[in-house]
């Protein structure tokens, strides 16, 4: 007689969720890319696409956020490493907020700083899209 094993973590996460953590890492990235071109260039409409680019990225890694704390919340579908995911997403948030902030002064008071501080989120957003579809999710496929 042969046993079916049905495992009970699945490599699997919700698309709506996946697209909102992949999509939240090129905003990021390219702010940081905007704010490399605008450390070289000195034109002040590259500080003004990083703006935006991080306002977005915050808007995707809010939403992701939540799906995170919504999945810590319920104990039946909480996974190890969950907690290490949504503190990733958290932290990327909080300093991308500060970034944002860093970014809405005079375009020459952001520099250099404003290019630290992307650099900085988006390894953070690397990391935590990386933790993000690693973590394994409980149910999957039957």
């Amino acid at each position: 007689m042969a046993h079916t094993i049905v495992p009970r973590y699945s490599q699997t996460i919700y698309p709506l969720h996946a697209v909102l953590l992949a999509g939240a890492l090129p905003l990021f990235l390219g702010a940081a890319l905007s704010d490399a071109a605008y450390a070289s260039s000195y034109e002040i409409q590259w500080n003004n696409f990083a703006s935006w680019l991080i306002a977005g990225g915050l808007v995707l890694t809010g939403i992701a956020l939540i799906f995170a704390i919504i999945d810590l919340c319920f104990s039946h579908r909480r996974a190890p490493g969950i907690f290490m995911y949504a503190a990733l997403l958290l932290i990327t948030w909080v300093l991308g907020f500060f970034n944002a902030l860093m970014h809405a002064r005079d375009a020459w008071a952001s520099m250099p700083g404003g290019l630290i501080m992307s650099v900085i989120v988006t390894v953070l957003a690397i990391m935590a899209t990386w933790y993000g579809f690693c973590t394994p999710r409980i149910g999957g496929r039957k």
